[in-house]
């Protein structure tokens, strides 16, 4: 079975059991037991199956499509979170899920794909760091936080960059599919960042005997700044917006200039073009026909018909707008 278990002692020692080796029903003489399981694992739900947990703590610990909670079951809890995965991980959501639930001595956490919190929480428990349930659900809420946070800001820088491109034209417009990316990230984002900064607010109002005072002021603290994250992914959806709007305007104020200047043209060849056609007709009696200069007088006359419509769309100053 994949997964990972640690018993944490009541002197404070942290044994690593693995999921086989640990407990499937609570232990009042256990200050801690967690066991983490990959919930594609068949195993997992037959390890499951075996425990004494509420049937709808079960469907929830099991259940593929979730969104953050935090709910009171009998005695325990059921929270679902949102994190980033691990690096080089393809999940079908930008935020993966980890579902725990966390009673007295006890928490049981479930996730589908490998979530880049888990290992730092690991390390804290092995380190001895984590006494209690408390202790654990902070951790693992305050972790998700701690690495979600420099991806939001980064989306923000990102579009500082877009910002600045935008200044110069020609680069702006090859930045458009890059600001529908990180637009698109960003409402990815908040789909899950807006609900979880509740349900770790409620989280933090739970009455349970173990969540500590402490541990619930850690958590409201992951809960602001999931409250910070929320509203700056809402800033950054609206600037790509915005930015979007700049540069469709931007493109089409370029496609207007070109038009224009192709427009300016044909209109300073048109002349040009009723003149020799009409001379270029294979008539008799066009005049000058037989003249040995009569090519350059009607050359010379082109031209000065071109710098004369030219000279008339400056003065209009068409060249300009």
């Amino acid at each position: 079975m994949i997964g990972c278990g640690y018993v944490v002692h009541a002197d404070g020692t942290v044994a690593e059991c693995g999921v086989a080796g640990a407990p499937q029903h609570s232990n009042d003489d256990k200050a801690l037991v967690w066991v983490h399981l990959d919930g594609r694992d068949p195993e997992s739900r037959a390890w499951l199956e075996k425990t004494d947990l509420p049937r709808a703590a079960l469907e929830a610990l099991t259940a593929e499509e979730t969104r953050p909670r935090a709910d009171v079951i009998h005695a325990g809890a059921i929270l679902n979170l949102r994190g980033l995965a691990t690096q080089g991980v393809v999940a079908p959501d930008a935020l993966v899920s980890i579902r725990l639930w966390a009673e007295k001595g006890r928490v049981i956490s479930v996730s589908f794909f490998p979530l880049a919190a888990v290992q730092p929480v690991r390390a804290a428990m092995e380190a001895g760091r984590i006494r209690d349930p408390g202790d654990l659900i902070t951790a693992i809420a305050v972790t998700i936080t701690e690495a979600l946070d420099p991806d939001v800001a980064a989306l923000g820088d990102t579009l500082d960059e877009f910002e600045s491109d935008m200044l110069r034209p020609r680069r702006g417009l090859g930045v458009r599919a890059r600001i529908g990316k990180a637009r698109s990230r960003a409402i990815l984002y908040r789909r899950f960042v807006a609900p979880q900064r509740a349900a770790l607010e409620r989280l933090a109002g739970l009455e349970v005997d173990w969540l500590e005072d402490d541990d619930r002021s850690h958590v409201r603290v992951a809960a602001d700044r999931f409250a910070r994250m929320a509203e700056e992914l809402e800033a950054i959806r609206e600037r790509a917006a915005l930015m979007h709007e700049q540069l469709t305007d931007l493109r089409a104020e370029l496609v207007e200039q070109r038009a224009l200047l192709v427009s300016v043209v044909a209109l300073i060849f048109l002349p040009l073009t009723f003149i020799t056609g009409l001379l270029g007709m294979n008539v008799d009696g066009i005049p000058y026909a037989h003249h040995p200069h009569a090519f350059w007088w009607v050359t010379g006359f082109c031209v000065a018909v071109a710098v004369g419509v030219t000279g008339y769309f400056v003065m209009l100053r068409w060249f300009r707008e």
